[in-house]
């Protein structure tokens, strides 16, 4: 017998089994008990009946008195019946409570499982009784409901991209209503209006988001802005055309077709209403059910807290960004020498980070910042890589010449070589009235007169910046600096509490005999700051005994450029600052790594740099950017009153310097300049007449590269 034939055969008996047990199932549970007492009962009735008939049948022929006792007979064999009846009859029921209770603990246990959420255990809907079945499959849903609703719940609180949050929403809001497609507004308190701000549909054709227009509220008739400042709950419009402003886009997808449309509010926790949710049902789709449209508006709180919550952050990094690029730009506006020092090199590592991360090969090939919120802390950290300047005196980060404090000290050593002419004119004439002759009077003044001018124009020379103090040129300057002047007047009157402390010992008895140059004590700050020799913060600096010298011969004695020990440590500082500022911050997750972008752009590939003299390998790609960026920067700056702007060449020259001798990473130099990013940000930032050629090639090498670290 073939396997067909015999499925066949077997399931002939099978098929009154099944109609039977669908005609169980069927029926409602009253139905099932009467199916099963009725026939028990009437079976038992029909045998006292019939035991009844034949005994009234045998005692008909009885006498009377035994008639009496025939029927008290039968009354006692009636009883007995009944008695017996009931007797049958509960088992039958503990069989049946039996089956209905075991049926209803397995729906309490699988209540008990979504209560505490566990959706993994299948509601069982196997069971015979019509009422008990309806229950499970109704639980069977409403676990489907719940599950579904605190999927979409999770995946709304979750998305941190906002346009990616206003997708979700279109698409559960488009499921939960089987529409075919849908638009949300979000609510312009500023300009009063509903702004298009995402749309999602079933299949191409949906409107470019260049047909849309925002929609003002001001317009009461206008369907949309009604069922907005309805407040109410969802509106079911009919969108015939023509359409209302702003709604011109349906034409595209729709022709000149009435739409139906399902406006859904968005109300936030506190019931602001952040928007609308429009979903539109394609032409002949029905109205969606009562439960549908309930199921779309508990959907709608979740997003309207989501897109509220989103849009709160959204304001927060925007206030966020804004106080940093302010504070960047008070740095900047700070001090001339700056300039816009703050604002360029963001830019410059952006642009240069971009390129970065479109290398495949070689030690660049694994770096990328993957998230937007990686690039906005690496944005951030370059905004605050200078924002320890805050600390660092104008006067020093301004200081032009040896001598210049919060002015040029130059004037009153000035006054003191006057004060020896005006005393050499004085000798003269006292030379003159006790008898000497005048012309020889007159030629040792002019004598005088000269090696006074020639000793300040040599003052005046050593008080500017230089490249380098020739050791003759020191001793001179101290032999100038023996020269003495009276003062007449205290130099103690006049003066501040905090200047005076720095005073010791009695005033000296007038007129004074002080060196023409002097370094005294009171021209030293005392350093009462040391929170950077604490080891925790890791600094490997150098720190200078004293906080200022000002005195004059030292100061006039600086061998390069205008900066005393003190002050090169004061400008250098403002890193150790920035470190001590952004790594006491409670920065959240996404933003730990500010710090460090913002605080090693003086760190070097050699381990000489600063103020923790990393290695090589503790340096990341970000890092190593931030290094190349500060001084590219720096050499290309042209509104610097201190120099004059370098080319582009002669930039990138000294940059090359740089590389050579292995302070900055040689592959990114290279990328600066093979990618172009140098020529970009000069035609950006740079004056024309800077920008020339570069030979690239000159400066490109094949130079060992090292490891970025993590």
């Amino acid at each position: 017998m073939s396997t067909q034939a015999a499925t066949a055969t077997g399931s002939a008996p099978a098929a009154p089994l099944k109609k039977a047990r669908n005609l169980w199932n069927n029926h409602p549970f009253h139905y099932h008990i009467a199916a099963l007492f009725i026939p028990a009962q009437l079976l038992i009735l029909l045998g006292l009946w019939l035991y009844t008939r034949r005994e009234m049948q045998a005692l008909a022929a009885l006498p009377a008195e035994q008639l009496a006792n025939g029927v008290q007979q039968a009354g006692q064999a009636l009883s007995l019946g009944v008695l017996l009846a009931m007797l049958l009859s509960l088992p039958l029921a503990w069989w049946l409570a039996r089956r209905i209770a075991s049926r209803l603990d397995i729906l309490k246990e699988q209540a008990a499982v979504i209560r505490v959420l566990d959706f993994k255990t299948d509601i069982a809907l196997d069971t015979p009784i019509r009422e008990i079945f309806g229950l499970g499959r109704a639980m069977r849903q409403m676990k489907g409901t719940i599950q579904k609703f605190m999927r979409v719940s999770l995946a709304l609180s979750g998305e941190r991209d906002f346009g990616k949050l206003l997708g979700k929403v279109l698409h559960e809001m488009r499921e939960a209503l089987d529409g075919d497609g849908g638009v949300i507004y979000l609510h312009d308190e500023g300009l009063n209006q509903l702004q298009q701000a995402s749309q999602r549909w079933t299949k191409e054709g949906g409107p470019q988001p260049n047909a849309w227009q925002d929609m003002p509220l001001d317009d009461a008739n206008h369907p949309v802005a009604a069922a907005f400042k309805n407040q109410s709950a969802t509106s079911l419009l009919t969108i015939a055309f023509p359409r209302p402003g702003g709604m011109e886009f349906l034409d595209e997808r729709y022709g000149k077709r009435p739409v139906q449309l399902v406006a859904v509010p968005l109300r936030s926790s506190d019931s602001t209403l952040v928007g609308i949710v429009c979903n539109f049902l394609a032409p002949g789709k029905p109205e969606p059910s009562n439960d549908r449209m309930a199921l779309a508006e508990a959907f709608s709180s979740s997003a309207a807290v989501a897109i509220d919550q989103q849009r709160l952050l959204e304001a927060q990094k925007a206030l966020m960004d804004s106080m940093i690029k302010i504070m960047a730009g008070a740095i900047d506006a700070k001090s001339p020498y700056t300039g816009g020092h703050c604002e360029r090199v963001p830019e410059l590592g952006m642009m240069l980070a971009e390129e970065a991360c479109q290398v495949k090969e070689g030690v660049l090939a694994d770096f990328a910042f993957k998230t937007d919120d990686e690039w906005r802390e690496f944005r951030i950290g370059a905004w605050l890589h200078d924002c320890g300047k805050v600390t660092t005196p104008e006067y020093v980060v301004d200081k032009a010449t040896k001598l210049e404090t919060i002015y040029n000290r130059i004037h009153d050593v000035r006054v003191r070589f006057d004060v020896l002419l005006r005393d050499a004119k004085i000798t003269q004439l006292e030379a003159v009235a006790a008898g000497t002759e005048p012309q020889q009077a007159q030629a040792a003044f002019e004598a005088r007169k000269a090696q006074l001018a020639d000793d300040f124009a040599f003052v005046a020379e050593c008080n500017m910046g230089g490249e380098f103090m020739a050791p003759e040129k020191l001793e001179r300057l101290k032999t100038i600096a023996a020269e003495t002047w009276q003062r007449h007047f205290d130099d103690r009157i006049g003066l501040s509490h905090d200047e005076l402390k720095r005073y010791s010992g009695e005033p000296a008895a007038l007129p004074a005999t002080e060196r023409l140059l002097d370094d005294k004590p009171h021209h030293i700050i005392a350093r009462t700051d040391l929170r950077v020799l604490d080891p925790k913060w890791g600094f490997k600096v150098n720190v200078p005994e004293h906080l200022y010298n000002y005195g004059e011969l030292y100061n006039l004695s600086v061998g390069r450029g205008t900066l005393t020990e003190e002050e090169r440590f004061k400008i250098n500082e403002h890193v150790i600052h920035s470190l001590v500022m952004l790594e006491q911050l409670p920065l959240p997750k996404n933003l730990k790594r500010v710090p460090e972008y913002a605080g090693t752009h003086h760190e070097t590939l050699t381990g000489s740099g600063y103020p923790r003299k990393l290695s090589a390998a503790q340096l990341s790609v970000p890092m190593r950017i931030m290094a190349i960026a500060d001084i590219f920067e720096a050499l290309t700056a042209c509104d610097r009153p201190y120099k004059k702007a370098k080319t582009l060449s002669e930039s990138i020259k000294i940059l090359s310097f740089f590389k050579k001798d292995g302070h900055i990473d040689p592959v990114l130099f290279d990328l600066l300049l093979t990618s172009g990013v140098y020529q970009r940000y000069a035609e950006k930032y740079l004056l024309p007449e800077q920008i020339d050629e570069v030979d690239i090639a000159k400066f490109v090498s094949s130079a060992e590269p090292t490891s970025p670290g993590p």
